[in-house]
């Protein structure tokens, strides 16, 4: 049996699903099932859809709780997780920099958003309800394709899916036995060698002004860096793709936390690979 494969325009990108060794009828099932995940995922996170669980957080009075969709309430989890771990070079509550920026545009809400608000303004509660503390408006652009891809994997393998790979431009995540080899580009085209996964996802992001911002100064990061991450879920790899480009080496130990690897390039010193920390 070959591989089937199908591509689809989600995430602001071209998303594409690889299964191997499965009979084709099978494969589509499954590829097509993976795919509806995505696009709810979307619906779900998009910082544009009017009717998404971030639009309904932007016309919360502070103080209100107000019940989401179980998956954006884990994605919120895990973004709150890794602001702390990074002490807020990671933040979702960037988007009212980002829309004063131009990079973001300027969304339908019922208040106008505390500067002062940051991820530590975010209350997540039993019963997938979320309370902001402040006003605020968020932004999961910078993790919540890493989680698509993460339950794009979780749906093939339900459908018995044995070996496959997501690739949501770049951000990608690989399943089964056999390693798959991915190349890293840099913004500028220079090619890392090839890093070998298996059963792992692999990240990059390459800074370009306004778009990255420092969570904790708002500040944009040097523009000219690529970043690619290695982690066990794509959720991680995309997320810390974001505070490598903002905090730099300095984020070695983090690394350890999440059992993850980066690799950075700039123009003056090329590729360079942080290691996990000892």
């Amino acid at each position: 049996m070959n591989s089937v494969r199908r591509a689809r325009p989600w995430l602001g990108t071209l998303v594409d699903i690889r299964v191997d060794a499965m009979d084709e009828a099978c494969a589509v099932r499954a590829i097509d099932a993976a795919f509806a995940e995505i696009a709810t995922v979307h619906r779900l996170m998009s910082f544009h859809e009017a009717g998404s669980d971030l639009a309904r957080l932007r016309h919360a009075r502070a103080g209100e709780c107000l019940r989401v969709n179980a998956r954006t309430h884990e994605v919120l989890d895990w973004s709150l997780r890794i602001a702390q771990a990074c002490d807020g070079a990671f933040d979702p509550c960037v988007a009212t920099m980002q829309v004063a920026l131009g990079v973001l545009p300027v969304p339908e809400s019922s208040f106008v958003p505390d500067a002062r608000a940051s991820w530590r303004d975010i209350e997540l509660l039993d019963g997938e309800r979320v309370r902001l503390r402040r006003p605020l408006w968020i932004d999961l652009g910078g993790i919540a394709k890493g989680y698509a891809v993460d339950r794009a994997i979780e749906v093939l393998r339900a459908h018995g899916v044995a070996q496959a790979c997501v690739n949501a431009g770049g951000d990608l995540r690989v399943c089964g036995p056999n390693p798959e080899c991915a190349d890293v580009r840099s913004a500028d085209g220079v090619v890392f060698p090839a890093i070998e996964l298996v059963d792992g996802a692999l990240a990059t992001s390459a800074s370009s002004g306004a778009q990255h911002l420092y969570g904790r100064t708002r500040e944009a990061v040097t523009a000219g860096i690529t970043v690619s991450v290695a982690a066990p879920t794509c959720i991680v790899a995309d997320a810390l793709t974001k505070v490598v480009l903002a905090a730099g080496e300095s984020v070695r130990t983090m690394l350890c936390v999440f059992d993850a690897y980066a690799w950075m390039h700039d123009s003056r010193h090329g590729w360079q690979s942080l290691r996990l920390a000892a």
